[in-house]
């Protein structure tokens, strides 16, 4: 049977029916009552599964009923908020498999077709050094013996690492083959294509990507600055998701977000313990950095 054949079967059945969108309010406490009371008797027959194990042999078909009515009271709410159970279930199939999908091989090549000048390298290496200035920290990022840009302070009253951030661009350019900024700095900007020059490598991009670096840094720092996790809450990266989806990286799954922010704090941890180091961006089966 199919999801909507069922919603539309189930709602014959339905005792306190709306008369109306001024109605909908009255009508769903019932529906929204019954799927926490059903919650819970899924969970007492649990409870009792735990405590009786084989003793309790009609533990499956317990469930099963109880499921059942969790999902009669569903398909009802669903019906009175007027959305097609089929809709929903195809669009949780598609959260759930972005979310847990293997995260690509290699990063999209967004500036593919574009000439060598307006292009990523496919191997990148940056050297970072830490040296005081007034007796501060900051952070000196060369290329080839080249400094890009001023040195980089944590922009903050107690140092905390956000000096060397520009890690977290790298991890975004190698494994989403995303970073407005890297761009700038390396000087690659798609200047073949104004439009896209200004959108997808101008100065709004850039202040999002340094959002986005923002936000997550400040989510790490009350989670052990990543150490030893291994999923990131799923209502943050949804947020990034939501920042970027106008943009090319929009095409990037929540999957792949996931590793370029793990990956990014795995380098990042080593090059605040060792206060510098040689980064290499590229490929994904190529280390992603060397002390």
């Amino acid at each position: 049977m199919e999801f909507r054949s069922y919603q539309l079967e189930a709602l014959r059945t339905d005792q306190v029916p709306s008369a109306g969108d001024g109605d909908i309010a009255a009508s769903l406490v019932v529906p929204m009552l019954g799927l926490a009371g059903e919650t819970g008797q899924l969970l007492s027959e649990y409870k009792k599964h735990l405590r009786d194990g084989e003793a309790h042999r009609l533990f499956k078909e317990r469930v099963a009923e109880e499921l059942g009515d969790l999902l009669w009271y569903v398909a009802n709410v669903a019906s009175k908020f007027d959305l097609n159970l089929d809709d929903i279930a195809t669009r949780n199939l598609s959260k759930v498999q972005e979310r847990w999908a293997a995260p690509s091989d290699e990063p999209l090549q967004f500036d593919q077709g574009f000439p060598e000048s307006e292009r990523f390298p496919r191997r990148i290496e940056v050297e970072l050094t830490e040296v005081l200035v007034d007796g501060r920290p900051k952070v000196r990022v060369s290329m080839n013996g080249e400094l890009l840009g001023s040195p980089l302070g944590d922009n903050a009253y107690d140092p905390d690492g956000y000096r060397f951030h520009d890690v977290f661009h790298l991890a975004y350019a190698a494994i989403l083959g995303w970073s407005p900024n890297l761009r700038a700095f390396l000087k690659c900007k798609r200047k073949s294509n104004p439009l896209l020059d200004e959108v997808e490598d101008g100065g709004r991009a850039r202040v999002l990507e340094e959002g986005v670096s923002a936000l997550v840094f400040d989510y790490a720092r009350v989670h052990g600055f990543l150490n030893g996790v291994t999923d990131i809450d799923y209502r943050l990266l949804r947020t990034i998701k939501s920042m970027t989806t106008h943009l090319e990286i929009g095409s990037c799954t929540i999957s792949d977000w996931q590793r370029a922010i793990l990956d990014g704090f795995a380098v990042w941890r080593e090059v605040l313990r060792d206060k510098g180091g040689r980064v290499l961006g590229g490929r994904r089966h190529e280390h992603p950095s060397e002390r």
